[in-house]
């Protein structure tokens, strides 16, 4: 017969104390179907990694900053799909800093310091693998939502740049400009997929997903389909074709075809 350990058989219980043996009780407790020991370690586990993912220790958070669930960049939308389905990522954000705060003194149009916060919020969020919308910037800046949606679609418009944001990214919201701004890149500035990819915020696939649904419409538009026509022909929304027809009308008027080397 094996001789017991009275050392190991007095001490080893103490091996099962902690959070994640408390969860697993619960759980087995809670849900006595789910499973045997390993079933309930597991979804304890589970549960601790989603905990340990959204809290930040207050070491790591300084005065002017907050902690924000936001969308993780990598979990897009679609059809049918809730806000109780989608990964969330805490971020840090630094909602007041030492020039949010001179700006204010220099009396500088509040307009342009909001504008100036939602970039910084949104890029730092970008940087943290998380992305926010317009409710969000809303709720930190304490902006009406159609207030950031024209002041962020304005600045995109007149810099030509994309704001790193779920409205973009995510291809949320209407009024977006990150179509126009792709196409133009292309065809009036003769950038290449991989510039426009960085420059944008866009993998390479995305970019060639929207240059190539742009070229679609702008064969449908040379055959005269209608409007009507062209939507059904390649497979999207009446107002999403209308965009890409906009887009071309705009290079043709400002003296760009828009074609393409493509045969």
């Amino acid at each position: 017969m094996r001789e017991v350990d009275p050392v190991r058989k007095s001490f080893k219980p103490l091996l099962d104390r902690g959070l994640r043996q408390s969860l697993a009780q619960r759980i087995g407790e809670e849900f006595p179907r789910i499973g045997g020991p390993r079933m309930r370690d597991l979804c304890a586990e589970i549960v601790l990694e989603v905990v340990e993912q959204q809290l930040r220790p207050l070491k790591s958070v300084t005065h002017g900053q907050a902690v924000w669930l936001a969308v993780d960049k990598d979990d897009p939308p679609c059809r049918n799909k809730t806000m109780k389905q989608t990964r969330l990522k805490a971020v840090v954000l630094d909602v007041s800093t030492p020039e949010d705060i001179e700006a204010r003194i220099r009396r500088e149009p509040i307009r342009q310091r909001h504008l100036r916060k939602c970039l910084r919020l949104s890029r730092q969020a970008y940087e943290q693998g998380a992305l926010l919308g317009n409710c969000d910037l809303s709720q930190l800046l304490n902006v009406s939502d159609s207030n950031i949606a024209s002041l962020l679609a304005a600045h995109e418009k007149q810099t030509g740049q994309i704001i790193p944001r779920r409205a973009t990214l995510h291809d949320l919201g209407s009024g977006l400009t990150h179509k126009r701004i792709i196409c133009w890149n292309r065809y009036a500035e003769g950038k290449s997929t991989q510039e426009i990819a960085a420059e944008t915020h866009h993998s390479r696939e995305a970019v060639d997903h929207y240059l190539s649904r742009f070229d679609r419409v702008r064969f449908c538009r040379k055959h005269g389909e209608s409007e009507q026509q062209t939507a059904h022909l390649i497979g999207c929304s009446l107002g999403l074709a209308r965009e890409y027809v906009a887009i071309d009308e705009e290079l043709r008027q400002r003296g760009e075809s828009g074609d393409s080397d493509e045969s």
